[in-house]
This record gives structure tokens, sequence and C-alpha cells, in this order.
């Protein structure tokens, strides 16, 4: 209505004008000058006011995502509810003198389902739900980011109000862009002023207002939000939503299948014990590509093997187009056949997969069979597990006389590990400190940690060197060993041992 008040003024205007006998085309070229500088700012950001959340339906505003859609999670969903609870039961928390809450800050890995936390408590509190992403607010010029942070509040009341709800949430998301430490951007001061604004506006939440307005952040760097930010009255609780547990990954997994053909043989119990590690958004990838790798085959159902190719293709990329040369093969075979010799000679039924065929950046690759979820590391375990990690160079070693850079990451988690076992004071230096502790007697304790580990390997491998070159030659045929042919073949499997004909 104002611009066609506007747009009807002006023209009488220029009409008037045109009788007095003015010239009218500077008044033309004075008005594409300012409609030009007008498009100009606004595709700049400077008139960002995020129209686009009016162009959606009532509706849409509240999501559709509950708590009983997210799995793996039980802890933090109840912590998040309990939160919650002190909004909607408001006659309760003002009897009690509880001080409402202003924000609310969830921190953990990407994907592990942050963003559909922040949608399932608007859900749950049947709230307006306003989503913007930290580098939205971030501008070259001075004042941009202020301005869009009083604008995304100033929006969600009145959304509100439009639609009829007494409450309202605003989910940042990649906070630290938007909430990061003051004083470290020396270039101008733009992003502490739009850091500035966001506290004056979480300050300013009152529980007496028409609208009661909740910040939801997330974040994957806490460390470097403001103190500013943390501080109680600002975001008042902090949940954690870490990867998930097996149970959990087993949920996530039910959910994202709930609607899609799984053959029988398909167990998602085993499935969770081997995707250790795994977030929600890797797990839903799994079951994605899953699928696709059954559409390709003209198949009607989501069978195992698609499931463990699928799996192979998460954790290493999709299969590449690489062709090696035989000697190289044989090298590969040798190599994660080393790799799996070990792993089953430490901990029999550890291996799930033995396969050479090139995926990503990875010649091959010896996948782990499912394990119980570990909290806490011993020295024997980590030991075990450098070992394992030196498996694929020590073989190459024994068997060609020399190694190959295809060890190159196999090493680096082996001093990774050596790192740790140091820095925990599980060495035999005990307790240390980086900064007191002289570096050579840390060197040295590197050394011997990596050193003992590399006789244990060469030991094993010497002493089954029959059998390493035999799995080796039927993996170069078969380019893909499960871990009980596997097991099989190395006569480690208890089977296996039973059925042999003594010599």
């Amino acid at each position: 209505m104002k611009k066609e008040v506007i747009f009807g003024v002006g023209a009488a205007l220029l009409v008037f004008l045109v009788k007095q006998g003015l010239d009218p085309v500077p008044f033309f070229l004075l008005a594409g000058a300012m409609w030009a500088l007008h498009y100009y700012l606004r595709n700049r950001g400077l008139e960002r006011n995020f129209e686009t959340l009016e162009s959606k339906g009532e509706g849409e505003f509240v999501p559709h995502v509950s708590f009983a859609d997210i799995g793996g999670q039980e802890t933090a969903k109840r912590e998040l509810v309990e939160a919650l609870d002190f909004l909607r039961e408001e006659e309760r928390t003002k009897a009690l003198g509880i001080r409402p809450l202003k924000g609310i800050l969830l921190t953990g890995p990407p994907g592990t389902g942050k963003t559909l936390m922040a949608k399932a408590a608007a859900h749950y509190m049947d709230s307006v739900f306003l989503a913007a992403s930290g580098s939205e607010f971030i501008e070259m010029y001075a004042g941009v980011g202020a301005q869009r942070v009083r604008q995304l509040f100033s929006r969600a009341r009145r959304l509100a109000q439009k639609i009829g709800k007494n409450s309202a949430i605003i989910f940042l998301d990649e906070l630290e862009v938007l909430g990061g430490k003051r004083g470290k951007h020396t270039s101008h001061l733009e992003y502490d002023q739009t850091l500035n604004q966001l506290l004056v506006e979480m300050d300013g939440l009152r529980a007496e207002d028409g609208v009661r307005i909740l910040v939801i952040g997330a974040t994957n760097r806490a460390d470097l939000l403001d103190d500013a930010l943390l501080r109680p009255g600002r975001f008042d609780r902090r949940v954690q939503v870490d990867l998930p547990a097996k149970e959990g990954r087993r949920k996530i997994l039910e959910i994202h299948t709930r609607n899609k053909p799984l053959a029988r043989e398909v167990d998602l119990e085993k499935v969770a014990g081997e995707t250790f590690g795994f977030s929600g958004a890797h797990l839903e990838s799994l079951v994605n590509e899953a699928a696709i790798l059954s559409f390709r085959k003209g198949k009607e159902e989501i069978g195992l093997e698609e499931m463990e190719e699928a799996l192979d293709k998460v954790l290493l990329g999709e299969r590449t187009d690489k062709r090696l040369r035989r000697e190289e093969l044989e090298r590969v075979a040798i190599h994660e056949t080393g790799h799996a010799l070990v792993s089953e000679t430490l901990r029999p039924g550890s291996v799930g997969t033995l396969t050479i065929i090139p995926r990503g950046k990875a010649l091959g690759f010896m996948r782990p069979a499912g394990e119980e979820d570990r909290s806490l590391y011993t020295k024997k375990y980590m030991e075990e597990q450098i070992a394992i990690c030196l498996g694929g160079a020590v073989a190459e070693e024994v068997i060609y006389g020399e190694r190959s850079t295809g060890a190159a990451n196999d090493l680096e988690q082996a001093a990774r590990l050596a790192r740790n076992i140091i820095a925990t004071g599980l060495s035999s230096l005990g307790v240390v400190d980086e900064e007191y502790t002289p570096k050579d007697r840390i060197c040295q304790e590197f050394q011997k940690i990596m050193d003992s580990q590399v006789k244990r390997v060469t030991g094993i491998i010497e002493e089954k060197r029959d059998r390493l070159q035999q799995v080796a030659g039927v993996l170069l045929g078969e380019e893909k060993i499960s871990g009980p042919k596997l097991r099989q073949l190395l006569a480690l499997d208890p089977e296996a041992e039973a059925t042999r004909t003594p010599a």
C-alpha cells in the first residue's frame, strides 16, 4: 500500500513540474541513479532482512521434527527437554524463583544432529522457529551484522504474534563465527560489533515480554566462543551432543530404514557394531548409499552385500578406476594381509573385511570387525593398535626387503598413538609435561615404543610368513576376503582348527 501511495504522489508531482515548464530528464536520471544504488546495496546485503522467511506458509514456521525422530542422543534429549520444561511450566518456575533460560548451547562434532535437536525443541514448545548461520551476519560493511541481529530478533517477535504463538526459538548455527572471542580481528571491528549486538539482544529478553524468545546456538568449536556469551544469563545451559554409541547407532539406523525395504539377512545390530565413530549424518549416508547400490543392481530390497559395500564407500569413498601394475597389486595384498595377520594374532576375531579394491586415496583396506565402544584405553590396547598399524609396512619389509610409501598413513596413526601413550603418563617416563620434560627424553621414549612394536610385529610376521603369503595370494585372486574366511585361511578360527587334520 505504501509503495502505491509513493508512486502516485511521485507521478502527480512529476506532472505538476512538467506543466510548470521544467525539464523532467534530470529527475529521471536521479531516480535511476537512486534505484541503481538501492539495487547494489540490496545485493551486497545492506538491506537484507531475512525477507525470505515471509514467503513461508504459517504452518512452516513450526517444524514437524519431534524428539521421537532423533535417535542415539537420549542424554542430550533429556537435558534439552528438562531445560525446555522450565519455559513450558512457567507458573511452577515462577513459584520456585527459577530464572527463565535465555539461551541453550548445543556442542558436539559435525553431523550429530544439533540442527534436528533445535527443530525438535521448537516442535516440543510449539514455537516459531527461525534459523540463521553465523556466517550470514558477517559483512565487510560496518554495522551490517548488528543490523541483521536486531532484525532477526524483531522478526521472531513479529512472526510469533502474527500466527498466534507466545514463544519463538532462534537457532544460530556456526555460532563460533558470530560469537568468536573479541579482539582477534584487528582489521575492523565488524565481528565485535555483531557479537556486542547479540549480547545486548539476549540481555533484553524478559519473561514479561509478549513473546518469549529462546536462543539456541550450535557449534563444534566451543573453545572459540567469547566468554561473555557463555556466562550465566545468556547461554545458561550447555548440552553436549556426542557421537552415538552402539545402541544409539542401531536406533538411528532403524529410523533411517523405516521407509526402506531391508532384506532379512541385514542385521542392524551388526551394522551398528561395525560403524564405530559414525555420526548420525554418516549413518544416514550409509543407508542412502546402500539403497542407491540396490537401485543400480535392479534389486527390490537392500541386501547385506549392498550394506557392506556402502560401508566401505562411506569410509573410503567411491571405487576408483586406478589400475595398478601386477607387482604393485602383490605388494598391496602383502601389506593389507600383514595388518590382518597381526590384528588376528593379537585380537582374534578382530578383522571384518580385507580388500585390495582401490577406493578414494586408499589402494587397499582392512576394516575391523564390530567391537564394543570404548571410553578408556589402556597401554596394552594402544600398543596393540600400534602393532596393527605397523603390520603392513613390516610385512612388506620381510617379504620384499624394503618398505614403500603406501604405509605413510599407517605410520602417522602409529606415531599419534605413541605420543598419546607418553602424554597420558603411560610410558616408562611416567607423568610428563611438554614444557618441563626435556625433549630429548620424550624423543628417546617415543623411539623406544616404536622400536619395541616393530620388533614385536617382525617376530609375528616372520613366524607366520607362509600363512601371510598364502592369504595374500587368495586376496590377490578374489580382491576381497571376509573376516570368517580370513580366519579359516589363517587357521585361527576355532572351527577351522578343530577340523584340521593333524600333521
